[in-house]
């Protein structure tokens, strides 16, 4: 009886191990054609090497997170474009480890890349880094779109990830073609329910999320 306990005080702390919790689904599978690569799986991030708690290149995200995605999909599909994500739910655990990172100031393999213009001590204070994150309540996503012609990404103007105002969704400092791109997936995803982050272009909420005060912590597995 203990034991059961136990194991239903970890379920309901939405930590249950391997096994998501109800109202959670792999995006992957349900998502027809979806680009999916996990950048803190790997090392091209940041930090520079994989992140704690992403142990799979799983899109994880809320039913109803992917459901709106699924729209913005079909949209995209039939002017041969496709969406590329580059990180969904994300495991409180993982948020931990940036702050471990935030503070290895010594710890700058990848700065050149994604932060070059930010001093690593100012990363809390310019809000780069925090203890919390919309994506661990599970219907945010970062993604961009992709060619399906030449399975490119359609450039941006700024790589996913990098901290600046280069990355600001209104930042005129960019081609006419960057702009147009930004917008494509600025309307495209508003269209369909989510709410954008000015300052990064590729980052997006779902409106009417389902856990908007509830942080998770179970691995991607």
């Amino acid at each position: 009886m203990k034991l059961y306990v136990f194991y239903l005080l970890i379920l309901l702390n939405g930590t249950c191990f391997s096994q998501m919790p109800v109202g959670f689904v792999d995006a992957s599978r349900a998502i027809p054609n979806i680009n999916v690569e996990l950048r803190y799986y790997g090392s091209n991030n940041f930090v520079g090497r994989p992140i704690n708690g992403y142990h799979a290149n799983k899109l994880i995200l809320t039913q109803p997170t992917v459901q709106a995605l699924r729209s913005v999909q079909k949209e995209l599909l039939q002017k041969n474009l496709s969406l590329k994500v580059y990180d969904g739910y994300r495991p409180q655990r993982a948020v931990n480890d940036f702050i471990y990172w935030a503070h290895q100031l010594n710890d700058t393999i990848n700065k050149n890349i994604f932060y070059p213009k930010v001093h690593k001590k100012d990363l809390f204070k310019e809000g780069y880094i925090a203890s919390k994150s919309g994506h661990s309540r599970g219907s945010t996503v970062d993604l961009t779109i992709v060619n399906l012609n030449t399975g490119e990404p359609l450039d941006m103007g700024s790589p996913y990830d990098y901290f600046g105002i280069d990355s600001w969704v209104a930042f005129k400092s960019i081609t006419e073609a960057q702009k147009s791109n930004r917008m494509l997936l600025q309307n495209v995803m508003l269209k369909h329910g989510f709410r954008n982050y000015p300052k990064e272009w590729w980052h997006f909420t779902l409106k009417n999320e389902p856990y908007p005060d509830r942080y998770f912590d179970f691995p991607i597995e």
